[in-house]
């Protein structure tokens, strides 16, 4: 029987010391998950770990803005860990938001770009092939509404993101019968630390397209994640998992 149990499999979660990335890291060791949490951050990453307090959760540096760091981070999992069964990436910026693509800043589109979509591409050819060869893996990043929709103000996140979105869709089909899913997961507005850089009449306004006329929870993207990553999701690929409270309904 096909099941949800993740226990003792190695996860790789970056973005893991703020916002969803840090909940679905926490929620993944509670399951019983090995859990390799990777951030820039490695002050939060050990605070994470004190209040964890488990000898499954393990934290790594990653900067990924340097193909560099993200390939010896990989690395540096493996060879302390053991093989990769998941991989959750959800490391992502926003950018200057609040600015029509007139006035958009070239080296900012570059860093949005760097890590949101390059990263991201990086991170996927360094754990595919050994998945592959071992016939299973999960491979999960974290898009958003704003990739499948576009929103005004917020070019290079929305472009971005519809990116990581198609690399999903081109990757999943050429792996398809490896044994390897790589899927996307696209939230709305979710309570984080990224929604603090929004102003009150940006967040009235994208909650107003909110069906549920609410901030999603980092909770929520956590549990869908778990199934996602599970052995039970065997027969989806290249595809973007919807989480917006009934916004997008495709």
């Amino acid at each position: 029987m096909v099941t949800t149990d993740i226990k003792d499999h190695l996860v790789l979660v970056t973005g893991a010391a703020s916002g969803i990335g840090k909940e679905i890291a926490i929620s993944l060791s509670k399951r019983g998950a090995v859990v390799a949490a990777c951030d820039k951050n490695l002050a939060e990453l050990q605070k994470i770990k004190s209040e964890v307090n488990s000898g499954s959760f393990h934290i790594f540096e990653v900067d990924f803005v340097s193909e560099s760091s993200i390939l010896g981070c990989v690395n540096k999992v493996e060879s302390e860990l053991g093989a990769l069964k998941a991989v959750v990436n959800c490391v992502g910026i926003l950018g200057k938001n609040g600015e029509k693509v007139e006035d958009v800043d070239i080296a900012d589109f570059d860093l949005v770009y760097a890590i949101n979509l390059r990263g991201a591409l990086i991170l996927t050819k360094a754990v595919i092939k050994g998945m592959a060869d071992r016939g299973y893996g999960r491979i999960l990043h974290m898009a958003s509404i704003s990739g499948k929709e576009g929103n005004p103000l917020l070019v290079a996140y929305s472009a971005t993101k519809a990116g990581l979105i198609g690399l999903v869709k081109s990757v999943g089909k050429e792996y398809a019968t490896t044994g390897v899913t790589i899927n996307t997961m696209a939230p709305a507005l979710i309570h984080s630390p990224m929604t603090e850089s929004f102003s009150e009449s940006q967040l009235t306004a994208l909650k107003s397209r909110i069906p549920m006329n609410r901030l999603g929870k980092t909770s929520e993207a956590a549990e869908m994640a778990a199934w996602i990553i599970s052995p039970a999701c065997s027969f989806t690929t290249g595809f973007t998992f919807d989480l917006s409270g009934g916004r997008a309904t495709y």
